[in-house]
């Protein structure tokens, strides 16, 4: 199954989308997709719901704007340098455990929505990552446990501010949590539809030019670990996502560095995930 949200941004609805691209608006199932709907058997819910009720469900119009296919989560906790050739485009060495941080969950958008620079942003990059949406609350649970926990997974653009993450006092969360950062979606994808979650291939492009091409075979630790690792620490709600890393590719790494400005525009996509695109436009206080 592949959930969506789609309308505007202060009416936005649940649906789903077929096989075939269709969209159906299924509000009328009479739930969110929040953390009451994941953690209390909403997908089973809603798939024999849609046994009897399909068939009456709206289409949606391929024209409406979709928004993240999920209401805000409690969190967004995101793996740092989780492929081997990220961290040694980065200058660093690969991490002995899983690198930790957090994402404010106000950094979230759709995935067609524009990214606009922060106040006084100057290397605004970018990082296409494998996101996990969790099912069932997680708390110490094994690497063999691990996938009994996930709900989906879902595509994610770790939009982050270089300058702020790297070269201000403090932790990395400054340089990802400005508004606009977290693009998610179009979908998620429950597991039945994606094979191998540490088999998938990832893309980004910048105005058109393929900037990162990896597959998350390279991770460093794969999502059982990551799940498992990060349960150790935090328990996990139904509806957190975590996001897994982002493979080699991204702005920062590139000699000379290069950055987003106004008017870029990137398209990412995972196999089995679909693809979005982001339009980059200047600050503005008005949203």
């Amino acid at each position: 199954m592949k959930l969506i949200r789609f309308g505007t941004i202060t009416n936005e609805k649940p649906g789903i989308e077929l096989a075939d691209g269709t969209r159906l608006d299924v509000s009328a199932f009479g739930q969110d997709y929040d953390e009451t709907f994941f953690g209390e058997g909403g997908i089973r819910s809603l798939k024999k719901w849609l046994e009897k009720n399909q068939s009456h469900c709206p289409i949606v119009d391929s024209n409406i704007r979709l928004s993240a296919p999920l209401v805000r989560p409690s969190k967004i906790v995101c793996v740092g340098l989780n492929y081997a050739k990220h961290a040694a485009e980065s200058g660093m060495e690969p991490p002995n455990e899983p690198v930790l941080f957090f994402k404010s969950t106000s950094a979230i958008v759709g995935p067609n929505d524009p990214i606009m620079l922060p106040k006084g942003s100057t290397k605004t990059d970018w990082e296409v990552e494998l996101a996990i949406v969790i099912g069932e609350k997680a708390a110490y649970v094994s690497e063999e446990d691990a996938m009994k926990h996930i709900a989906g997974y879902v595509l994610h653009n770790d939009v982050s501010e270089r300058a702020f993450q790297l070269e201000r006092s403090g932790q990395w969360v400054k340089g990802k949590s400005c508004d606009t950062f977290a693009p998610i979606g179009p979908f998620i994808a429950t597991p039945d539809e994606i094979g191998n979650p540490n088999n998938l291939r990832l893309w980004l492009k910048l105005n058109g030019k393929i900037m990162q091409d990896s597959n998350t075979s390279d991770f460093i630790f794969n999502v059982q670990h990551v799940i498992s690792h990060i349960s150790q620490f935090m328990t996990l709600l139904p509806g957190d996502i975590i996001s897994t890393g982002t493979p080699f590719g991204v702005g920062l790494g590139l000699d000379p560095p290069k950055y987003l400005v106004e008017g870029d525009e990137v398209e990412l996509g995972i196999e089995g995930l679909g693809s979005s695109k982001q339009k980059v436009i200047a600050y503005s206080e008005i949203r």
